[in-house]
């Protein structure tokens, strides 16, 4: 049995790694809005020191999902897919790889700028990428943020589109990113006029 992609759909480990990340940002952009807001305290500054860490790790996942997909390929497209939106479809992957690069390493310029160690959950200490500079500090924390909800309204559009090729086109878009048989594709009209 290979670990790679099958031709027709995502394998296990793309999924595991698809859902992890997603779930990942879920969790840092909740905490992030969270932070922000709280007061300054020994609990914010914990929260902060959380936030740097899983998003390091985020980073660390998506370097690792992008080289399981260089290894492993990509599933052909749903057949009957018209070309744009397979474009569109590869477009929107290229973007979200992008948002996932970026906002890590923004975050990381920005406390790199704020003269602020990086520890890996208390572990190990990174490098900074930056020396301490409030106008830098300013620029990364603001790209951040940009960066952050651009990846929000990204994959909402990308959650979206899952969806209506599940629920409109009837097709098994959304159901090869899940373990086989937690999601089939719904049945046409015309499949259930064969039935009858």
């Amino acid at each position: 049995m290979s670990l790679k992609n099958p031709r027709d759909r995502w394998g296990a480990v793309s999924q595991l790694l698809h859902w992890l990340i997603v779930l990942m940002i879920l969790a840092l952009g909740t905490v992030g809005l969270v932070m922000t807001d709280m007061r300054n305290s020994p609990d914010k500054v914990q929260l902060y020191l959380l936030h740097k860490s899983f998003g390091l790790t985020l980073l660390a996942l998506v370097v690792l999902r992008l080289g399981w997909r260089l290894y492993a390929g990509a599933p052909h497209p749903v057949p009957g897919t018209p070309i744009w939106q397979e474009r569109i479809a590869a477009l929107t992957h290229g973007a979200l790889y992008v948002l996932l690069f970026a906002i890590p390493l923004s975050g990381w310029v920005f406390n790199s700028a704020a003269g602020y160690p990086l520890r890996w959950f208390g572990m190990f200490n990174l490098p900074a990428l930056a020396a301490k500079s409030q106008d830098l500090r300013e620029v990364s924390g603001e790209a951040h943020e940009l960066l952050f909800w651009a990846l929000i309204a990204l994959t909402v559009a990308h959650a979206g589109a899952a969806f209506y090729h599940h629920l409109i086109q009837h097709d098994a878009t959304l159901a090869r990113m899940l373990p086989r048989g937690w999601l089939r594709a719904p049945a046409t009209v015309e499949d259930s006029r064969d039935v009858a």
